[in-house]
């Protein structure tokens, strides 16, 4: 059996907010198997962003320890972590946080240019472009696209250096029901075709049925899975 892609052991953190510590995570255990398609389930506050967060090296745990493939977070340098963040990790959020005065191709290439890959075109990367169903919509602007095409530009741009893991914020919240299920197709299809571990957080049952697994979270633990 491969090891897994992601563990997560007795994870706690502790947000000091004026005289008052607030738990937002209570000791969490996960494992996600690469080539997994895993929903994370939770109200507001239950804590799954602050639990994507440390598993994308963006916010450290107050306890506890993060492997990701092997390599242990709280070990690396802020370099490393750095490093293992542009070349193992891609985000995709419930705001696109596209730039609006590029293209949609200015917005993807950028995410190369940041992570030190070469800008010329990638052939295999057009394939992606074309499950996507915006490589017409290149030379457009994010005013000119709608939620569902920037929310997949979004996608084209977290996946363009070939990361292992893609972590999905609630990306379909500022969504309509018919690019909701686009997205989310878009989503099972990248993992399915081209094995790419999928990590997405929602509130919503019906999004979290197209993972392979669902995770439920409650007040900083998890309490189901």
């Amino acid at each position: 059996m491969s090891k897994p892609i992601i563990e997560v052991r007795d994870l706690r953190k502790i947000y000091h907010v004026g005289d008052v510590d607030v738990e937002a995570l209570r000791g969490v255990n996960l494992t996600v198997e690469a080539g997994e398609l895993l929903c994370v389930v939770g109200p507001s506050g239950s804590g799954k962003s602050t639990l994507f967060h440390i598993l994308g090296g963006l916010t450290p745990p107050t306890s506890g320890q993060v492997l990701i493939d092997g390599r242990d977070l709280s070990k690396l340098s802020d370099a490393e972590r750095t490093e293992l963040r542009k070349r193992m990790v891609g985000f995709v959020f419930q705001k696109y946080n596209l730039l609006p005065t590029l293209s949609a191709a200015d917005n993807i290439a950028i995410a190369r240019y940041i992570a030190g890959q070469s800008l010329t075109e990638d052939p295999k990367f057009r394939e992606v472009l074309e499950l996507l169903g915006i490589s017409h919509r290149l030379n457009h602007k994010p005013r000119a696209l709608s939620g569902g095409e920037q929310q997949r530009v979004a996608i084209a741009r977290a996946i363009v250096n070939h990361p292992a893991i893609l972590l999905a914020d609630e990306p379909t919240g500022n969504l309509d029901s018919k690019n909701s299920g686009a997205v989310l197709s878009v989503l099972r299809d990248l993992n399915e075709r081209l094995g790419q571990t999928v990590l997405m957080i929602t509130h919503d049952l019906n999004v979290a049925a197209y993972g392979h697994r669902i995770v439920h979270m409650l007040d900083g633990q998890i309490v189901e899975s």
